[in-house]
C-alpha cells in the first residue's frame, strides 16, 4: 500500500540540528517560518494521516491536529534549563473526552530520532491506584500482552520510573510485585532519525499504535 505520508522534508530535520546548536529567541525567530513550512505543517498532514489509520483500529483516540501537535515553546518557569524551545516535534493522542493523563498514543520527530510510544505517562494517584489494582487482578493477562512476539518486535518492554518497593496496599510478595513497582506504564521505541524523511514513516508509526490494542497482539 502506498504511504498517505511522503515524510518529512529533509529541511525538517536540518532545523532541528540547527536549533540544538542555536536554542534562542533570535535564531529561532528569523526562521520561522521555515519551521511553519517544512515542519509543522508537514507534522499537520501526518497527523491528519494517522487518525484515517486510528478510525479503524481506535476510533476514539482520533485528534484534531491543533489539539495533537505539542507546542515548541518549552515551559522554563520552574526549570533550571532556560532554553525557550523544545528540539523536537511530537504529538499526542488522547481517547476523546478523556483528561491528559488517561493515556494514549505519542510520536515524535527530531534530528536524533523518530519516537514511538503509547501508554499512560505520569497519571494522578487515584488514577494510578486504579491501573495497579487493575494489574494486581490480571496480572497474567497483562503479562500476555507484553509478552507477545508483536509487541516485543516492534515496541520492547514495559517502561517507566518504580517504586524500590511495592506501593502500600499491596503485598510485598504479589504475584505482581515487579509491575506494581511502576510509577507510569508506557511502552517506547526509537527508531533512526533517518526514518522521518521516508515514506516508510506513516507505516512505521501505525503499525506500533495498532499492536498497543490488545486485540492486535495475538
Amino acid at each position: 500500500m502506498r504511504s498517505p505520508f511522503p515524510g518529512f522534508p529533509p529541511e525538517a530535520l536540518q532545523f532541528f540540528r540547527g536549533l540544538a546548536r542555536n536554542n534562542k529567541r533570535e535564531w529561532f525567530l528569523s526562521r520561522k517560518p521555515l519551521f511553519e513550512e517544512r515542519v509543522k505543517e508537514p507534522m499537520r498532514q501526518l497527523v491528519d494521516a494517522l487518525n484515517l489509520a486510528l478510525h479503524d483500529f481506535a476510533l476514539e483516540y482520533e485528534t484534531a491536529p491543533d489539539k495533537a501537535i505539542f507546542r515548541i515553546y518549552r515551559d522554563i518557569r520552574f526549570s533550571k534549563d532556560k532554553k525557550p524551545y523544545k528540539e523536537q516535534i511530537a504529538a499526542t493522542f488522547r481517547r476523546r473526552g478523556a483528561p491528559h493523563h488517561q493515556g494514549g498514543y505519542y510520536f515524535a520527530i527530531s534530528h536524533k530520532a523518530v519516537a514511538v510510544g503509547g501508554g499512560v505517562y505520569l497519571p494522578e494517584p487515584a488514577l494510578l491506584l486504579a491501573i495497579r489494582q487493575r494489574i494486581a487482578e490480571r496480572h497474567e493477562e497483562f503479562r500476555r500482552i507484553l509478552a507477545a512476539r508483536p509487541v516485543r518486535k516492534l515496541l520492547g518492554n514495559l517502561q517507566g520510573e518504580q517504586l524500590s518497593r511495592v506501593p502500600r496496599g499491596f503485598a510485598a510478595d504479589h504475584p505482581a510485585a515487579d509491575l506494581l513497582r511502576f510509577k507510569y506504564y508506557i511502552l517506547y521505541k526509537e527508531l533512526p532519525a533517518s526514518l522521518a524523511t521516508s515514506p516508510a514513516l506513516y507505516k512505521a508509526v501505525v503499525d506500533r499504535f495498532r499492536i498497543m490494542v490488545p486485540s492486535c497482539t495475538s
